[in-house]
């Protein structure tokens, strides 16, 4: 149907683009080096790497061998060769994602000036390519040179983030310049400030005028959608163009009128009997395809029909702050993302999508793309849209004060327009969001202090703009203006209100507060949280060696961005467990403390519901190896925090939560489906001998819309040395899930050493690893070489039961049972002792 509607059309051969992508000369006005090639899209670091110039940056303590690449300006040339065919008519020079200070030449002559990373640059050439051999030519400036000047020039000294001196490194004024924050390091980063372009390069001939944007709002009726899909052509001359639009069999057909300049065109079509996108968990996720075609040139977009609004309204406490699809309150499970690796080249859809997936396989609908790192590339979303994971979009401002002159705006203003415009039709967009925790950087710093009235001002230009904007583009989203905030023109502190906005807590983590401090407070929705662990230890043995293996080596702790940080990982240890008796267990044991610490967190909250409405943990993914709060290990193995997130996100789950009085325990059903699901219950109080005794069973009905008490047990009834074990069955029987608590710290029950016995089976295709254990067992952890995820880990063993998990391999790997078995190891708490 397509390639019909394309060729019905019929300006043949009225557009085309010649791919400029491809293998580059990189060389540097500053350094003598032999003969380089960059291959585009790509980064200087990537170039180096592979023509053996520059060491591992991720090993060891190699950061600082390699700080000379960004403090040197890169050139980048190639020639290609273009016919009459590919130059008669008018030429655009497409460059997107240009990292980030560079002068463009073609065939000798400056054509434009870059300095916004995040702007797709359409440059006229016209007229400027020849027939035959044809040179581009990039020259990079180094941009921290660049921040500083700029810094320098401002009427009143602006401070960068305080994460900019991770691991004793100087600071950079990146508030200065419109690059990815996190490049310049953080506190989970590392420093490597890339040059290079990391998206599409193209020279594309039009008759007469070249598509820019198009988005699609939908009005939704009982039985149908109403779709109005707003197209921008950017037109070179007057004249006439042919423009249509095809999707669900509909088709819009127009010859329009243009002037030279930008030129708003809106259609309407409907859609009958719409099959419905719904977040992850809730239902599917269809997707339509809508193709737009201006005279010859065709694009694809998916578009997922559904009704997403994000409630804000009075309540009896404070004010609600939730989001509704399809009619429907929906809890945000999910977590915060950020870049996928510190070096772009790396980038790419197979790695995004294999933490997408991950995100997907433990519940999560939502993540937040947080507003230090970068919009993504369209995969990103597109993917976010197929696996049903909605996205709270930050814009790229983080932790520091900006500039809010005229000139800084206006390049700004065209950055916002071009995102909002390219990511507004996507299903999975949940949230426009103006800043990371720039409203709360105001306090931080003494310049902003000393006078908070000019800061507080100077934000306001800024944030006002980025919201007027979005009112104007893209009127059907809301527009949050800070991550944390309290709500419109609200300057109060969103870390520690947690009656209305958003909540960063960080309590337990940066000042050290017990676990039990999550439950102290009651967000409405909590988008920031978290708490470290050390990486896994076979991704430690990819950047140290065995003398490095001490968390306080140098190279430990030069993976270790928050200072601190592994002595707080260790300090905090000693709190819940007992001393660890090798370097490799108190690896393991750190991610069993993670875990613990984010499901105390999530399982507290979301027993609030319906007042918390939201649980977006910090942080997903890593962008190189490190010690950090994520989830995922760099490379995207599953750490025992994302295995724990699959229980603490079930849709129907069961969680226990001490009362006020700390006098008894209450067992409380969650219930996140649509509907009114009946459970039955059963908790055991388990002996760490391995004696069980049952002590409630009943059944009971739960709401999708708030939380309900299910059972309450007395402290006081349980022996010395027993903790709650409970279990959850569907009206059918059918095993729901399981959970347990103990009451005291861990390092308070004498865990007896227990015998686990394995053994593989098959099932649908799929190696299935059977555990039985003689004694009580917890935290027990299978893994393997073998890339890939079990079902579950980190799971409580009882005497007489067995555990299966299946196996899943990672897309593309090769799984027999003998390369699992050969490589399995299992291990448990009481092994750490």
């Amino acid at each position: 149907m397509a390639k019909t509607a394309a060729a019905a059309l019929a300006p043949a051969a009225s557009y085309s683009e010649l791919d400029l992508s491809g293998d580059f000369a990189l060389s540097s006005p500053v350094r003598k080096l032999r003969a380089k090639t960059i291959t585009l899209p790509g980064d200087v670091h990537t170039a180096l790497l592979a023509a053996g110039d520059i060491p591992d940056p991720y090993f060891g303590e190699n950061e600082q061998a390699v700080m000379w690449v960004h403090d040197t300006p890169w050139n980048m040339e190639r020639r290609f060769t273009a016919g009459r065919a590919d130059i008669d008519g008018y030429l655009t020079l497409t460059l997107d994602n240009v990292d980030c200070i560079a002068t463009v030449f073609l065939n000798g002559e400056e054509v434009a000036r870059t300095q916004n990373q995040f702007i797709r640059y359409d440059i006229d050439v016209t007229s400027k390519v020849k027939v035959g051999t044809n040179t581009l030519r990039l020259e990079f400036a180094v941009t921290k040179d660049v921040a500083k000047a700029r810094y320098d020039a401002h009427p009143f000294p602006i401070p960068y983030t305080l994460n900019y001196l991770s691991n004793g490194l100087p600071g950079v004024h990146l508030n200065f310049v419109r690059k990815t924050a996190c490049h310049a390091g953080w506190d989970w980063g590392i420093r490597l400030m890339p040059t290079g372009v990391y998206g599409r390069i193209a020279l594309r001939k039009s008759r007469l005028a070249r598509q820019e944007s198009v988005q699609v709002s939908q009005a939704h009726g009982r039985s149908s959608v109403e779709l109005s899909i707003r197209t921008i052509v950017h037109a070179f001359a007057e004249g006439s163009v042919e423009l249509m639009h095809e999707i669900a069999g509909q088709k819009i057909a127009d010859k329009v009128v243009v002037r030279p300049g930008e030129n708003v065109f809106t259609h309407n079509l409907t859609v009958k009997n719409p099959r419905l996108w719904w977040p992850n968990g809730q239902g599917e996720q269809p997707l339509y395809e809508l193709w737009t075609t201006l005279d010859g040139e065709r694009t694809t977009r998916r578009v997922g029909l559904r009704k997403l609004e994000w409630i804000v309204e009075p309540d009896a406490i404070d004010h609600n702050f939730k989001v509704r699809v399809n009619g429907r309150d929906i809890t945000a499970m999910g977590a915060n993302w950020i870049p996928a690796d510190a070096i772009p080249s790396r980038i790419t859809p197979d790695v995004v999508r294999d933490l997408l997936e991950s995100a997907q396989a433990v519940n999560m609908n939502m993540l937040r793309v947080w507003g230090g790192g970068q919009y993504e590339p369209d995969y990103f979303y597109e993917l976010c849209d197929e696996l049903g994971i909605m996205v709270w979009q930050d814009f790229m401002f983080s932790c520091m004060s900006y500039p809010a002159d005229r000139e800084f705006l206006a390049d700004v203003r065209v950055e916002i327009t071009q995102q909002v415009r390219r990511l507004s039709h996507h299903a999975c967009l949940a949230l426009w969001c103006g800043d990371n925790e720039v409203i709360g950087s105001l306090g931080w710093y003494p310049e902003t202090r000393a006078n908070s009235k000019r800061f507080i001002a100077n934000y306001d230009r800024l944030n006002s703009m980025l919201g007027n904007i979005v009112e104007d583009e893209d009127p059907d989203r809301r527009f949050w203006p800070s991550s944390p905030s309290l709500g419109y023109m609200d300057f109060e502190d969103g870390w520690h209100k947690d009656t209305r906005g958003d909540m960063h807590y960080w309590s337990v983590w940066h000042e050290a507060k017990d676990f039990s401090a999550y439950r102290e407070v009651q967000p409405r929705f909590a988008s920031e949280f978290g708490f470290q662990s050390f990486t896994s230890m076979n991704v430690i043995e990819t950047f140290a060696n065995p003398e490095d293996l001490n968390p306080s080596s140098p190279v430990m702790e030069s993976h270790q961005r928050n200072a601190g940080g592994n002595a707080r990982i260790v300090e905090t240890m000693l709190r819940y467990f007992r001393f660890p008796s090798s370097f490799e267990n108190m690896v393991f044991l750190s991610q069993i403390q993670q875990g613990l610490a984010i499901k105390t967190a999530i399982e507290f909250w979301r027993s609030t519901k319906p007042r918390c409405m939201g649980t977006l943990y910090w942080q997903i993914n890593d962008t190189y190896p490190v010690h950090s709060w994520a989830s995922l290990d760099y490379g995207g193995q599953w750490k025992l925090l994302h295995y724990m997130a699959k229980r603490f996100f079930r849709p129907i789950n069961v969680v226990a939560v001490p009362e006020e009085d700390g006098q008894s325990i209450v067992l409380r059903g969650i219930n996140d489906t649509a509907a009114k699901a009946e459970i039955s219950l059963e908790v055991q109080a388990v002996d760490v001998g391995g004696k069980a005794r049952v002590v409630f069973t009943g059944r009971s009905q739960t709401s999708p819309d708030a939380a309900v008490d299910l059972a309450h047990i007395a402290l006081e009834d349980l022996r010395p040395g027993e903790f709650l074990f409970f279990s959850w069955r569907d009206k059918a029987g059918r095993l729901i899930g399981e959970n347990d608590y103990f009451p005291k710290a861990y390092k308070a029950y004498e865990m007896q050493p227990a015998r686990i016995v394995s053994r593989w089976e098959s099932a649908d295709g799929k190696p299935v690893l059977v555990l039985k254990s003689d004694k009580p067992a917890v935290f027990v952890t299978a893994t393997t070489d073998v890339p890939g995820h079990f079902s579950d880990n980190a799971v409580t063993l009882l005497p007489g039961r067995e555990t299966r998990l299946t196996f899943t391999p990672r897309r593309g790997a090769k799984v027999t049972q003998k390369a699992l078995a050969s490589s399995l190891k299992v291990r448990h708490l009481r092994e750490t002792y």
